[in-house]
């Protein structure tokens, strides 16, 4: 019925109204926390452009997983600075690379945290470059190759999820048949399914120490402008055998949140990336906005665009926020 009879703002008239008629709600059990580890002994260096987030060696890192599972954060997941990098990203898939010696410890001091690791190899290589170079351009089936190396070594580490972000053709199906074939088919692969080439990498780039070298990934990461292309690429990964599909960045990408959560009713996973939470930080740092109010604004609208999960550097400040509410 049309107004006066009808007046949406009855439900808005106070908090306790408007709890109980809330659509859409943050839980921690969305949340999933990006880390950064790196070689050495008690590190803890913080990345300029992304306060309070830091490079931790494996023993710092063990410690903050074990924070990070006393707030009821249900997962992480890992990037690795290595001690060295060579073209082909070699200590990626070393059975002693530095994720491969941080899963262990994590399980040690934080049994029950579902350890996700990141599958690709440009923090690896020393072109920065999230594969092997031929010809001035990313080899894909050469790559995918060492790819499956990775994911393999990850697992037989201890990994509970494996995450490849690289963006080549097939290589879901390489590595679901690779974990199969050794046994693993209880291990699910998180498909970064819809990774678009965006300017939002910034910081992620200076906390991995990744940025490529010469060129960009535009031959490989999506074209921020297409939307219907990363349906055939949440549906390939899907086929190929994905579990779960993310999409990244969040924010620019909300409408293919949606569509992929409308088109395949999946778990999708998005990932709000370094720029989006490095925005956020300076503005806040200027007192142009309430940082509490809009990280919490910017969850919700992920969440309601048809994200199950969340990868976000402002996970542990919502489990606070949450933990204090409840």
């Amino acid at each position: 019925m049309p107004f006066p009879a009808t007046r949406l703002r009855r439900l808005r008239r106070t908090e306790t109204l408007r709890r109980m008629v809330r659509e859409t709600r943050l839980s921690v059990d969305d949340l999933i926390m990006p880390l950064f580890v790196c070689p050495g002994e008690k590190v803890r260096r913080e990345i300029g452009s992304m306060p309070g987030n830091y490079q931790m060696s494996v023993d710092t890192l063990a410690e903050e997983c074990r924070a990070i599972a006393d707030l009821g954060i249900p997962a992480v997941i890992l990037f690795g600075l290595p001690e060295r990098k060579d073209e082909v990203g070699s200590e990626g898939y070393h059975d002693h690379g530095i994720v491969q010696r941080a899963i262990p410890e994590i399980k040690e001091r934080a049994p029950g945290l579902c350890v996700i690791t990141d599958v690709c190899l440009c923090e690896y290589t020393s072109h920065g470059h999230c594969g092997v170079i031929k010809s001035g351009d990313v080899d894909n089936d050469a790559t995918v190759d060492l790819l499956v190396r990775e994911a393999l070594s990850h697992v037989r580490a201890g990994a509970d999820v494996v995450a490849p972000s690289d963006m080549m053709d097939g290589r879901i199906k390489a590595i679901r048949d690779a974990l199969d074939r050794e046994g693993h088919t209880h291990i699910p692969i998180m498909a970064y399914a819809a990774k678009f080439c965006s300017g939002f990498y910034g910081p992620f780039r200076e906390a991995a120490e990744s940025a490529p070298q010469f060129g960009d990934r535009r031959s490989y990461q999506m074209d921020p402008a297409n939307g219907d292309e990363a349906l055939r690429e949440v549906a390939l990964d899907l086929e190929e055998g994905a579990d779960i599909v993310m999409v990244k960045p969040a924010l620019a990408y909300l409408d293919v949140i949606r569509r992929v959560k409308d088109r395949f009713g999946v778990p999708v996973a998005a990932y709000n990336v370094s720029g989006e939470f490095s925005m956020i930080k300076a503005a806040a740092r200027l007192g142009w906005i309430d940082e509490a109010r809009i990280v919490d604004e910017v969850l919700t609208s992920i969440r309601r665009a048809g994200a199950d999960l969340i990868l976000t550097y402002f996970a542990k400040d919502i489990a606070r926020k949450i933990s204090r509410e409840s």
